[in-house]
């Protein structure tokens, strides 16, 4: 489900705009683009960031076409965590739903460069990471008229910050490998996280369909360990645990269950 909470439009708006091409985004060069007044760069140092290690000062610059500084410049920033899509059937639709957060709107100075310091780069709220990327991303927006329904006058730049995760995994065991409808299918298991990080709250999903992502859903124990129960239907033809812990930089664990439905039609 998608989460624009963004002052609520703007990520997804301004990646809609820029994809359409009706906001410049600054050229590798970051020389202007014909009929641009403005060029609008953004970086981050460090480049990267892990488990211990989750800040950044995030920086950038606006200079006229002619390549001057361009001071008293009010840029809005913003981070913003992306989620893959569930598209198993391969809709036309957004490939990514977003998770935005304010970062403040930072004047340029007399030399046309800005910045914001200590970025914690982290997700903001306590959303599912089920189908987090790890790649967050700083985007930087300029519009000269502040209306983003005049999207000609704006000009906007990203880039991202690789979250380095730590590796998790999960374990099972189920009361039958061969079931029917009708049948009860049980699931128990324990998640492992990381030493140090604590696997309350991480949460297991179970699919049974290849439609639907899941079925059920629960969050483990504070030991990590976990029960799951579903109602076998006649069309269940995917049986794979899923687990969404709650530390971004801890990576989630996918495990194909051997479950085989007699009730499905012979190939």
């Amino acid at each position: 489900m998608p989460r624009k909470s963004l002052p609520t439009r703007l990520a997804a708006t301004t990646a809609l705009l820029l994809a359409a091409g009706a906001l410049s985004a600054p050229a590798a060069s970051a020389d202007a683009a014909p009929g641009d007044a403005y060029v609008l760069t953004v970086t981050t140092n460090p480049a990267s960031t892990n488990y211990a290690e989750r800040y950044v000062d995030v920086t950038g610059t606006v200079t006229k076409a002619d390549g001057t500084p361009a001071p008293n410049i009010p840029v809005t920033l913003q981070e913003v965590v992306q989620f893959t899509t569930w598209n198993p059937w391969g809709d036309p639709i957004d490939p990514n739903y977003y998770e935005p957060r304010d970062l403040g709107k930072p004047v340029t100075d007399a030399n046309g460069k800005f910045t914001i310091p200590d970025v914690d780069i982290d997700r903001s709220g306590g959303s599912s990471l089920l189908n987090v990327q790890h790649d967050v991303h700083i985007t930087a927006l300029y519009d000269e008229d502040g209306d983003l329904n005049t999207p000609q006058d704006g000009y906007f730049a990203e880039t991202t910050v690789a979250a380095k995760t730590r590796s998790s995994s999960v374990s099972y065991s189920v009361n039958k490998k061969k079931v029917k409808a009708g049948d009860i299918l049980t699931v128990q298991g324990k998640v492992t996280l990381p030493k140090g990080v604590e696997p309350q709250g991480t949460e297991v999903f179970l699919q049974t369909y290849w439609e639907q992502e899941s079925h059920v859903k629960v969050t483990a124990e504070d030991d990590g360990f976990f029960v799951l129960s579903v109602r076998v239907s006649s069309y269940d033809d995917t049986f794979t645990l899923r687990t969404a812990p709650t530390d971004l930089y801890v990576a989630g664990a996918v495990q194909k269950l051997p479950i085989t439905n007699t009730s499905l039609p012979r190939k």
